[in-house]
């Protein structure tokens, strides 16, 4: 899926933003939803966990938490973290886009380089965990593969890149990263770059508070992409920017981790013409189960949680870092049974954004991701062991197990099989 105390406060209500922050919760709170309880994979009816299982499941950005697939934080075992090996097969969590996030930083030489270094960081951390988990984990780079990997008892590793700031303006590195298995590449993150502009430009940093659209670099970069067969990700993207992106695109585009501006409005979201015009381009746009996007944080637990940092010290991410494993046990403790207790966000939430994109966009544009240790999560889906209760939701919404197959995963190996088309 990154200020504490007023947005951070909780660990819960940041994200994707220029500071990168790991939430690594490893928890399922308890949610009233509609007409059930969900607790969970293990609450789940046996019917909806066999629906689960027989569907593809693809989760679009995962993000990697500092230390991956080191002795800090061994994906191979449970962790802390939202998304680990145990939890995705507890969870039956198919597939997932392990991402390369660079936050946004200075447009020049030196800025470019930085980017590079942390983007670098990255892949091999994601390279750690697919060489040292061989026999659980394989990495794909086409549709096929990830059939196959997921036929042959495996868990599928997919990689996505959030910010395209680290590529500098030589777009051949595009080819250089599409050879290293990134599959797709968003163009902008929070503030503008040298390809475009941002939902979410930084106008303390001079950006303008008007979309400029695709740059002349921009255009070369959807281009690029195209042509290398990896999928144009325009979440975090500005709405002139974007537009710009699927009209001048030869495949199908995705969005790899949004929200829908008409159920909650966020800038972060996308209206209903951005949502035809992904329909239209034959594209997906994956739903994002991530609180602050995609809903209202009830106040008082906005304060509960902020009061709660401050009763363990946690006024930065730096704090949370450098305490003691028992501390950070004990305030994810006490952040669960505040939420369980509270007004949360739930996967009804995330389902209404589902239904919702559906109406607009229809059933073979929409998908599913969750922000996981970027931000990401909902009660009921704090975790990857719990994916199954969203499947829940979606049969106790009237989805059928084709509809299902889809978000879950059709739509996106669809689009993904476009723009290798459109490559060769």
């Amino acid at each position: 899926m990154k200020a504490w105390m007023a947005g951070v406060a909780a660990l819960a209500l940041t994200g994707c933003v220029s500071v990168e922050y790991s939430e690594e919760a490893g928890y399922a709170p308890s949610v009233e939803t509609g007409a059930q309880s969900l607790r969970g994979a293990d609450a789940l009816g046996e019917t909806d966990r066999s629906l689960h299982d027989r569907v593809l499941t693809m989760d679009t950005h995962v993000d990697i938490g500092q230390g991956y697939a080191t002795a800090a934080l061994d994906p191979g075992g449970f962790t802390r973290a939202q998304v680990d090996l145990p939890k995705m097969r507890d969870g039956g969590l198919d597939a997932a886009f392990f991402i390369v996030y660079v936050g946004q930083g200075l447009i020049s030489p030196i800025g470019y380089e930085e980017a590079a270094d942390q983007a670098e960081d990255k892949y091999q951390a994601i390279m750690r965990m697919i060489r040292g988990y061989r026999d659980q984990i394989a990495l794909a780079t086409t549709a096929d593969e990830v059939e196959a990997i997921h036929e042959s008892g495996r868990l599928v590793a997919l990689i996505g890149m959030e910010n395209s700031w680290p590529l500098g303006e030589d777009l051949s590195n595009v080819g250089m990263w599409a050879e290293r298995g990134v599959r797709y590449v968003s163009i902008t993150h929070f503030g503008n770059n040298q390809f475009g502009g941002s939902s979410n430009p930084n106008l303390a940093q001079g950006d303008p508070s008007e979309d400029p659209g695709l740059t002349e670099l921009g255009r070369g970069l959807v281009s690029e992409l195209n042509d290398h067969g990896v999928m144009v990700d325009v979440s975090h993207v500005g709405k002139r920017t974007m537009l710009e992106a699927i009209a001048l695109s030869r495949a199908p585009v995705m969005a790899s981790h949004s929200g829908a501006r008409a159920v909650y409005d966020h800038p972060r979201n996308l209206d209903d013409e951005q949502l035809r015009a992904i329909r239209d381009n034959g594209g997906v746009a994956q739903m994002v189960a991530f609180r602050r996007y995609i809903g209202e944080v009830d106040p008082e637990l906005a304060e509960a949680e902020r009061a709660l940092a401050q009763e363990f010290g946690f006024a930065s991410r730096q704090d949370f870092a450098a305490a003691t494993e028992r501390q950070r046990d004990a305030y994810q403790a006490r952040l669960r049974e505040l939420r369980a207790s509270m007004n949360d966000i739930t996967i009804s939430t995330l389902a209404d954004h589902i239904d919702h994109a559906v109406q607009v966009a229809g059933i073979d544009h929409v998908g599913i991701a969750s922000d996981f240790d970027g931000g990401g999560g909902v009660g009921g889906w704090d975790d990857a062991s719990t994916t199954p209760a969203v499947t829940a939701e979606l049969i106790r919404r009237g989805y059928s197990e084709s509809d299902i197959a889809k978000i879950w995963g059709g739509n996106l190996l669809r689009v993904m099989r476009a723009v290798e088309a459109a490559a060769r």
